[in-house]
């Protein structure tokens, strides 16, 4: 399962720098919009840094709790994108969805893991 998770942080990671390099394509003559693209980039990348290290951390339960919030927020906002588009069914949206929930049960089992073995 540890394997399993770190390849979903590590999709994250992939698909963060995909849409980087499809952000700077799509929106070079728009900064501004560039700019908050990349920004969302670069946060899916910060996402999956800290998923990454809480897989090699098993006994942080604040971490793992830091991780689950995020990436719960993560799937918040891949839906809203799929709402925002006008199709939920979006393959970006669905992908990310269930990525980000695969880590988010993932941060929560260690999570709750970590503060059993502290309590």
């Amino acid at each position: 399962m540890k394997t399993l998770d770190r390849i979903l942080a590590c999709i994250v990671i992939l698909g963060s720098f995909g849409h980087g390099v499809g952000s700077f394509l799509a929106y070079k003559h728009e900064p501004v919009t560039m700019l908050w693209a990349l920004s969302t980039s670069m946060l899916w990348q910060l996402i999956a840094a800290i998923n990454l290290l809480r897989t090699f951390r098993p006994g942080d339960g604040p971490l793992a709790w830091i991780a689950f919030a995020w990436s719960v927020a993560m799937a918040i906002s891949a839906f809203t994108f799929g709402v925002l588009i006008g199709n939920v069914f979006d393959v970006r949206a669905v992908v990310n969805v269930f990525v980000s929930l695969g880590l988010a049960a993932f941060s929560l089992k260690a999570a709750l893991g970590a503060s059993r073995t502290h309590a």
